[in-house]
């Protein structure tokens, strides 16, 4: 049998290696004692950005806040509609006693002051409707009234009543609020619907922004925690490799002061995921104290974006097209109310209904007269040194600058969506080189870290090759979350979900 010699100069490289693996197990060993690690805790908590959008759209603050802000606009659209509608009132006073010494006209037309002592009280009966389409009021009364005087010698106790009477109010030449609301109140209402929409979808935004900002930092925390151990194993292999004489003084040391470092920036690392991953738990609306430990969301959806049919999906949903409907009809109700302002003001009153009084209250309602009641009032501005012909001037213009506004908004608005479209396909195409990037520089780390530990190359290469890796997984985390970003403020902008093929405008969680 042949034996193998075993030369000196291979004897310090088997004590290398032997002391290189266990500088790895020991390391390997410390980290996981002293460091947190996701499999140790059991009430750690996995969540996808899926998981994360859909919490924050279902359990969050800003949620709440987006169906209150609903709920109260659907009330004042309930309002509103309440204002076309018979209104059914009952006024009453019962009783309103007065004790005192009051001036009292005579029946020869003096006024003398007399002791008085009475109680009155009263109830009406009113039925009134709003006439939207003249702007008057039309309205059924029944009226009673019973005065109760102390001091009479006889029975001092009288009824008055109305039975009915019908009374109608019109203003002649004037502005008309109720025609004008019931074009703006429901695009107001519309407006609101489509506004909790869109804050569904700018909640998923900012869900995603801070998903991202958790994920980045537990990515600076997971690589923090690598060079950590391998700056360790590489500081021990520097050790043997010194006390060998095979690197000099300045290399051992610019290995632990590497070793240092990495030591304090993870630290900061770990302090950073910890403040990050608070602010999600807040918006989220979560109070538990798990852990919470992010998956990177590496599957791109595939699908394709018409800028023709996401424009047209974007002016059908988004509320700022209802609102530059609703402005426009704003400015024009303002100058109609400054012409109704202007010029010639009148009132047109009709009253008829029946009327009696009795000692007894139901005498008081027995074989009543009639009462009718006309009255026409207006007013005409004679001399006003121009003031209404200025209101009407400034009402003009400031219609006419609406309108202009609004045109260039319309402009702008289109550009963003466009931008917006450019921007998502321009960025599910980097996420292809960002994607190949890591992984090369993956794989380049490796390989330097094979070379190095083989004496193949320095360590200026080696700390070279660990950057870029670094940098290459940053910047691949990063283009995923400029991706999703750019893939929710493209349904934010057309309230379209061009992956289902679906419009974003659900059933809403509250209609009043």
């Amino acid at each position: 049998m042949k034996k193998v010699a075993i030369s000196g100069s291979v004897i310090p490289w088997l004590c290398t290696i032997t002391l290189l693996l266990w500088a790895s197990g020991a390391s390997a060993q410390k980290n996981k004692k002293t460091l947190p690690q996701e499999e140790e805790d059991p009430n750690t908590k996995r969540y996808s950005l899926t998981d994360v959008v859909r919490m924050a759209k279902e359990q969050s603050p800003s949620y709440q806040q987006a169906l209150t802000t609903l709920e109260n606009r659907t009330w004042q659209f309930q309002t509103f509609k309440s204002n076309y509608l018979p209104q059914l009132m009952l006024h009453a006073t019962l009783p309103d006693y007065t004790k005192s010494i009051d001036p009292v006209l005579q029946p020869d037309g003096s006024l003398q002051f007399r002791q008085r002592d009475i109680s009155t009280s009263s109830a009406q009966l009113a039925l009134s409707q709003n006439i939207g389409f003249t702007g008057g009021v039309i309205s059924v009364n029944s009226y009673l009234q019973r005065i109760d005087d102390f001091m009479a010698a006889e029975g001092g106790k009288s009824y008055a009543s109305n039975p009915a009477n019908i009374t109608f109010s019109q203003p002649l030449f004037s502005y008309n609020g109720l025609k004008w609301d019931r074009k703006i109140e429901p695009l107001r209402f519309e407006e609101a619907k489509r506004d909790f929409w869109e804050d569904m979808e700018d909640i998923s935004v900012r869900a995603t922004d801070l998903y991202f900002s958790l994920l980045q930092n537990q990515l600076s925390f997971d690589i923090a925690q690598k060079n950590v151990a391998n700056n360790d194993t590489l500081f021990k292999l520097a050790q043997v490799r010194f006390q060998e004489n095979r690197i000099g003084e300045n290399e051992l040391m610019q290995l632990e002061l590497s070793l240092l470092t990495s030591q304090q920036s993870l630290e900061q690392a770990k302090l950073d995921m910890e403040i990050s991953g608070l602010r999600l738990k807040v918006f989220l609306g979560l109070t538990d104290d798990s852990p919470i430990r992010l998956t990177t969301p590496d599957v791109i959806p595939q699908f394709e974006v018409d800028e023709e049919f996401a424009l047209t999906q974007a002016h059908q949903n988004r509320a700022r097209m209802i609102s530059l409907q609703r402005e426009e009809l704003e400015a024009a109700r303002n100058r109609a109310r400054a012409e109704g302002e202007a010029g010639v003001n009148a009132n047109l009153f009709l009253q008829y209904g029946l009327t009696q009084q009795s000692k007894e209250v139901l005498e008081a309602y027995r074989d009543p007269s009639e009462q009718q009641r006309v009255r026409i009032g207006f007013s005409v501005p004679i001399m006003d040194w121009g003031r209404t012909k200025s209101k009407l001037g400034t009402a003009r213009a400031n219609q006419k600058l609406v309108k202009a506004n609004l045109e260039q908004q319309k402009v702008n608005f289109d550009q963003d969506v466009y931008l917006q479209i450019k921007r998502f396909k321009m960025l599910r195409d980097q996420m292809k080189v960002a994607h190949r990037a890591n992984e090369l520089a993956e794989r380049r780390f490796q390989g330097a870290k094979e070379r190095y530990l083989n004496e193949k190359i320095g360590l200026l290469e080696l700390n070279q090759a660990t950057s870029e890796r670094d940098s290459a997984r940053r910047g691949y985390v990063g283009s995923l979350r400029n991706f999703w970003n750019a893939y929710y403020n493209l349904r934010l902008q057309t309230l379209y979900d061009f992956e289902m093929n679906e419009p974003l405008t659900l059933p809403l969680p509250y209609t009043g």
